[in-house]
Order: C-alpha cells, then structure tokens, then sequence
C-alpha cells in the first residue's frame, strides 16, 4: 500500500523511533534539500566519464548496440530486433545472406534526461528517509555527473500540479535550476489522484517526446502503479536511446508490522491497516516481490539497466555500486 504525505503507519507514540537512522546527512530525512543535493557534485566526479546501464545484473548481458545519432559510419553487426530499419547495411546483408545494421559515432555532445516521480505517494517512508528525498539525491547525482562529461541535461517532474519540464542545456546552471526545482516540490499542495496512471501515463509520454534518439534517460520512481501503457512507453524509450529505471520501496511494502491495527491518515482520509498474522504476511510480501521481478524481467528483456532501493539503504553506494565498483567506499562519505 503506497502512502501519502504527512502519512502516519504507527501509533503517535511510535512514531519518531520507527524511521530509524536516518541516512541522508543533517538529518534531513522528511525534506528535500538544495544545500544537500549540490554537495553532490563531488561524489559525481568520482564516476566514471562513460557509464554503463547494461552493467546492472537485470539488464542482462548485451550493452545497448546504439552508439549516437552521428553520421560518421564506425562498423556494422548483425540486426538486432528494435534497430532502426533505415541504418540496415544492405550490402553487407546481401553478401552474407543475413541482415546487418550500420552503427554510428556517436555525437560529441549528447544528452542526459531525468525523469522524476515526485508524486504526493512519495513523500513517506516508515523508516529511513521519505522516497521524494531519495529520488531527488538520486537525481542530482546522476545530473552532476551529466554535466561534468559534457552532455546536456534536461528533465521532466512528474507531479500532481502539473509536469515541470527542463529543456536540455549544458551548463551546470541546469542543475541548479533542477536542484531549485526539486526543492520547491510541496507535498500536500494538490490530494494525492485516486488514480494516478493518467498522470504517469501523460508525464513518461512528455518524456519520449523530449528524447531524442542516442539519450541517456534515467527514471525514478517507486512504480507503483504500473500499467501496460507506462512499459509500452519504456519500451519505445529503449529503442533507440540507453535507459535506467531506478525503483524506490519502503519496507512496509514487503513487510507487515507485528499483528494489530494502525491507523493510517493522510490529511484528508483516515484508514485502518489490519496486520493479523504470518499467512497474511506471506501473502502481502509475495505479492510485492511478485511485482519486482516481473518489473526486472521487464528491464532484463530490453537491456534497461536497474537498480532498487529501499528507503532505508544508501542509494548513492547503490549507483556507486553498479556504475564504479571501485569506487563505491567513496560514496559511504556522502551517504
């Protein structure tokens, strides 16, 4: 069950020991930041200057085949199935009998793209820190680091008063303006949709539109919903462009509190979360993990890299993780 703003899970009295250690420094585990985001810089510069999202052990084992939306002609390889049909090497394909398709140096400015869920949902967490904070760190970092290798950032917020979108520009104004932009995000402003699809439906459709084919799209979101429309999106995305979705959860998705009710308030609505025993646990975390691999399966099968995290783990030494192994004790200092 994804809660909303101001959302409480436990018993007043509960409630300030059930977030936990808090691992976003200064304490700012309920509000998203700008001094904390544009410390990020530097962990940034630590990453490697060519990133890999096929590197995630769910994005399976063929790096993305696009190499830029250049002109100058670097090699042909056997077709592949979602290949553009007019880069078809046509007389390589008719001496071997098999089709192949040209590859292309990729352009020297490229572009990164941010796509960010900053739903009214994502403003909870039973423990660590809210999802909107994660996802707006996750963000930055990955921003920072756009910039930093010369491309050109831009971004879509995903939100309740309306998608906020940052054309792609190349100055490392861009991220401070993606960084206000973050910042400035109030949630409780507009009620939290009833049903919220039409609005990711809408705001991954504004993405593809921004994209241009050779992109760097990186997605953030807990996922939840999920429809069949929003992977149609994903899917044309990773065509022609290198992706990575990054998935945030809170334990309370996949873990029941102890037998017993706990009112559930979101302003506007009270409700009654009814805990009762382990076959019902079971049943609610398998139903959750359920969704997850059908999600990295997903990923698996359009080579889209993938990482999840909790609100209690460090997304930082995640992305360190999958981007720079090496390198991943660096991001302990800024997690």
């Amino acid at each position: 069950m994804i809660a909303s703003p101001r959302q409480s899970i436990y018993p007043s009295s509960a409630a300030p020991s059930a977030l936990g250690p808090d691992p976003v420094p200064g304490g700012w585990a309920t509000r998203i930041v700008s001094s904390s985001l544009v410390q990020l810089r530097h962990p940034a510069r630590s990453l490697p200057s060519t990133l890999s999202y096929s590197r995630s052990p769910h994005s399976g084992p063929i790096p993305s085949p696009y190499k830029g939306n250049g002109i100058e002609y670097a090699e042909s390889r056997p077709y592949l199935a979602g290949d553009e049909v007019r880069h078809i090497d046509w007389r390589i394909t008719a001496r071997t009998g098999k089709p192949h398709t040209k590859l292309f140096h990729e352009e020297r400015e490229r572009t990164s793209l941010l796509w960010i869920d900053l739903r009214s949902s994502l403003f909870f967490a039973s423990r660590g820190s809210f999802k909107a904070v994660i996802a707006a760190r996750a963000a930055s970092l990955l921003a920072w680091h756009a910039v930093a290798i010369g491309h050109r950032l831009g971004a879509v917020i995903c939100n309740e008063q309306g998608d906020q979108e940052l054309p792609p520009q190349r100055h490392e104004r861009s991220v401070l303006r993606l960084i206000g932009l973050l910042s400035h995000i109030i949630p409780g402003n507009t009620p939290s949709a009833e049903n919220p699809l039409p609005l990711l439906e809408d705001s991954l459709l504004r993405l593809r539109r921004l994209s241009k084919p050779g992109s760097r799209l990186s997605l953030v979101s807990d996922w939840h919903p999920l429809s069949e429309q929003m992977l149609l999106q994903l899917r044309h995305l990773a065509r022609h462009n290198e992706l990575l979705l990054i998935q945030i959860s809170d334990p309370l998705q996949y873990t029941l509190p102890p037998p017993g009710h706990y009112p559930i308030r979101d302003g506007q609505h009270s409700f009654m979360l009814e805990s009762t025993g382990k076959a019902q646990q079971e049943r609610y975390a398998e139903a959750f993990y359920s969704r997850l691999q059908h999600l990295q399966q997903f990923c698996h099968n359009h080579r889209i890299g993938f990482v999840h995290c909790s609100t209690s783990e460090d997304v930082l030494a995640k992305l360190f993780a999958l981007f720079a192994p090496s390198l991943h004790s660096l991001a302990q200092r800024y997690g």
